[in-house]
């Protein structure tokens, strides 16, 4: 018996006979085990590129034995955004949250202690890190703090307000671990 000329052949032969010992394979390569072409560090990373806590079991892992973040929301009168921020994140676990105003006649006039108290502070506009930076000068020096650039055009747990300040305010928060004073400017 003659060897087949060509690999269409020796296919025909193999199966045939039923001597292959190895499954066909796609350019020499094995079948892809896609749990193991996504793995759980590259799923990790994408989330946190999304601003997602991917599981949402990890994020309770994590923060079982850590000392919740402080965040301090601060707007003009605390009447709108200020409040509405720390409604959105009160509830989340791993954080704690407080507002104030800038202004003499907010509902609650920012203090020494919020700042004291506070390890992230967001402003809502430019004016506010200036009001904070002219009264505070040494209370802010080393703090966190960054302008979240959200206008005064909306009331109390407005949906577009809370969308806002959800995509804002989230990647500063969960990535705590990074270096936050570079926005002190």
């Amino acid at each position: 018996m003659s060897h087949p000329v060509s690999r269409a052949a020796r296919r025909v032969l193999a199966h045939k006979h039923g001597d292959r010992k190895v499954e066909p394979t796609f350019r020499g390569f094995a079948e892809k085990n896609w749990k193991l072409v996504y793995l759980r560090h590259n799923k990790l990373h994408r989330a946190r590129q999304l601003g997602k806590i991917w599981p949402y079991k990890e994020w309770k892992k994590l923060m079982v034995d850590i000392e919740p973040v402080k965040v301090l929301f601060v707007c003009s009168r605390n009447q709108w955004r200020s409040p509405t921020g720390e409604a959105v994140f009160a509830r989340v676990e791993g954080v704690s949250t407080r507002s104030a105003g800038t202004a003499s006649n907010a509902r609650r006039k920012i203090s020494i202690a919020d700042i004291r108290w506070a390890d992230l502070i967001l402003v809502m506009e430019d004016k506010h890190m200036s009001r904070l930076r002219a009264d505070f000068r040494q209370e802010v020096a080393y703090k966190a703090v960054h302008v979240l650039d959200i206008p005064d055009d909306y009331k109390y747990m407005d949906a577009d307000l809370v969308d806002l300040i959800r995509a804002r305010v989230e990647p500063l928060i969960f990535d705590q671990g990074q270096d936050t004073l570079s926005d002190q400017g």
